[in-house]
């Protein structure tokens, strides 16, 4: 049995949970709303404040399924109520970035500004300090949408193990390498 997928998710007050006949899950909360559409052979259970996932057979796709889709349903449930925050860093001379609305500039060591356009669903800020590395704030209820809009701003300048320049989460630990070493 998957550790994960036996554990039940408790519903906080204030959201609601229903499922449709076509398994599909809808989770509606004060910060929004979200759907999930699950595979017809898993099983939702929504029972006085909790809801449980189950699984028909020990097959592994069944296996696999069952804590995906818990995992999915407990991400909807925090995400309506809590909301889920990113924080990127620019680490880079002249990397700086900047917002109107939805839309980011970036200017990441290349020829051009780079303009990226971020979905309606999130909520963008950028700060910048003196004496710090810009800093790119991303919020939303919807983690699976963050999380793909994190990777592909950092995909646009990877951190390099060198001087560890690049757009990078914050704490995140860059491995560092020796350069050449001098001659003999």
């Amino acid at each position: 049995m998957s550790r994960v997928g036996k554990k039940p998710i408790t519903i906080p007050s204030g959201v609601t949970v229903t499922v449709a006949a076509d398994n599909t899950v809808t989770v509606k909360g004060p910060k929004g709303e979200l759907k999930q559409a699950v595979d017809r052979d898993i099983k939702i259970e929504v029972a006085d404040g909790s809801l449980n996932v189950g699984r028909p057979t020990d097959q592994i796709r069944h296996r696999a399924m069952h804590g995906l889709y818990r995992a999915l349903i407990a991400n909807m449930v925090k995400g309506v109520t809590e909301g889920f925050v990113k924080k990127m860093e620019l680490v880079g001379v002249g990397y700086k970035a900047a917002n109107t609305g939805n839309v980011l500039d970036l200017a990441l060591g290349y020829s051009h500004n780079i303009i990226f356009e971020i979905p309606k669903e999130l909520k963008v800020a950028t700060a910048t300090e003196k004496g710090k590395n810009p800093e790119i704030t991303l919020e939303g209820i919807d983690n699976q949408l963050l999380g793909q809009v994190c990777a592909k701003l950092r995909s646009l300048r990877k951190p390099e193990p060198y001087k560890g320049k690049g757009v990078r989460f914050s704490g995140e630990v860059v491995r560092r390498k020796a350069g050449k070493s001098a001659g003999k």
